[in-house]
């Protein structure tokens, strides 16, 4: 009885270690890693009309020391953001434990439906796959996120059913869940230099490893579908795609031996030939998540899962903070919002460069706080006379597709000149 009581509390410290957040309690602990844990989060005040995050969350944690991975994350999460088939990022957040313990937390959506080789276990058990309908569904949602990634310029290199996570399907079509790809803490910029490539070691898992990946070091897009086409195999077959269980053996085989997985013959036909199409040793030859989306075992699916999903009032949390600080309520003032990402609250508190304005913030605070300006008319010139009684529309100025910051509209009271083109008045 002692023992069990003992247990009891070291579950309950494990909770509380890291914190909770500002507006979220720390939940049960929902799997950990080499990252660091994952934790179930609930809002404290889910019932609150101003609330910007989801009233159930993900939190994965670390130690702030030991945080690189998920910090990283971060990083490659704000920047491929905006993918249905991609698990959402709503912010980041340091905690401090009740030890003193000072935590780098990232908050993500949570994936309800747990991870695909939690179904592959409960429903296959090892004997036998899941249905192959559910396959193919579960297929083009990795296909299209691996797309995105891929277009944006990054290689996810650890993909694996414990990192596709399922989430209830809103459109309540032919199946219950939708497939998004998760945890990017391993994932690179693709065609890295020369230097970077040759690094003398491999990212993700043996067990899903391309030829290429453990005979080179390389790891560009190819290397994803080769893992992509295991995981099919795996759903098809409910078995791994290397029967070796120990990672030096799977390595030789994968890498020395060329070989191939085997297909079992009692696959349907299209079913083999997508994974013949994944499966070749040369990834030059190997075809692409763009080329797979159109053979006939994704293609034709209907769209019942195709990621439209409700718009949410849920943004990151790092950047409605600082939005709040200058956006008060006013009857002339309007702001709307066309895209956010996942920044930091330092990246996200300017949206004009000092060398397009020259403005300072007490300067652009100020016009946002007056409900009216005196403007003396003799430094306005003819044709701004004419415009006194409108308003004009202030937008920000357009940013690459590489800036992290967000693009923004403004409506603002007449006479008040757009910030790149300001006069003295």
């Amino acid at each position: 009885m002692g023992s069990k009581k003992k247990i009891e509390v070291e579950v309950v410290k494990n909770v509380n270690e890291f914190g909770d957040g500002v507006s979220w309690y720390r939940g049960a602990m929902l799997g950990k890693g080499s990252f660091g844990y994952v934790y179930l989060a609930n809002l404290k005040n889910p019932k609150s009309k101003n609330r910007y995050l989801p009233s159930v969350m993900a939190v994965k944690s670390a130690e702030v020391s030991v945080s690189g991975s998920i910090q990283k994350e971060r990083e490659v999460l704000s920047n491929i953001k905006g993918c249905p088939y991609v698990i959402r990022c709503f912010g980041d957040e340091t905690t401090n434990g009740n030890n003193g313990v000072m935590a780098y937390n990232l908050l993500l959506e949570y994936g309800s439906g747990g991870t695909l080789a939690q179904r592959i276990n409960k429903l296959g058990n090892g004997n036998r796959g899941l249905a192959e309908f559910e396959v193919r569904f579960y297929t083009r949602s990795m296909l299209r996120g691996l797309n995105h990634i891929h277009a944006i310029g990054y290689v996810h290199c650890d993909m694996k059913p414990e990192n596709v996570l399922l989430v209830p399907n809103s459109s309540k079509g032919s199946v219950e869940f939708r497939a998004k790809i998760g945890d990017l803490g391993l994932a690179k910029r693709e065609n890295q230099s020369k230097k970077r490539r040759l690094e003398p070691y491999w990212r993700g898992t043996p067990m899903y490893l391309s030829p290429e990946a453990v005979a080179d070091n390389v790891q560009e897009s190819p290397a994803d579908i080769w893992a992509l086409g295991c995981i099919v195999l795996e759903m098809l077959t409910g078995k791994p795609p290397w029967d070796r269980k120990d990672a030096e053996d799977v390595l030789k085989k994968i890498g020395e031996g060329h070989e191939l997985p085997t297909i079992p013959g009692d696959l349907s036909k299209v079913a083999k030939d997508f994974l013949k199409g994944c499966f070749v040793r040369k990834p030059t030859y190997r075809w692409t998540a763009e080329m797979l989306l159109i053979h006939p075992f994704v293609e034709g699916l209907s769209d019942d899962d195709d990621g439209v999903e409700e718009r949410q009032e849920v943004e990151d949390i790092n950047e409605v903070d600082s939005m709040q600080l200058v956006t008060e309520p006013d009857d002339e003032v309007s702001f709307s919002q066309e895209d956010w990402s996942c920044i930091s609250e330092e990246e996200s508190v300017g949206y004009w460069s000092e060398d397009d304005t020259e403005i300072t913030e007490d300067e652009i605070v100020s016009c946002f706080a007056e409900e009216r300006m005196s403007i003396r008319s003799s430094s306005i010139d003819s044709g701004l006379n004419s415009m006194m009684d409108t308003s004009k529309q202030v937008a920000s100025r357009n940013l690459s597709n590489n800036s992290s910051k967000c693009p923004l509209k403004f409506t603002v009271p007449a006479g008040v000149l757009a910030l790149g083109g300001r006069r003295e008045i």
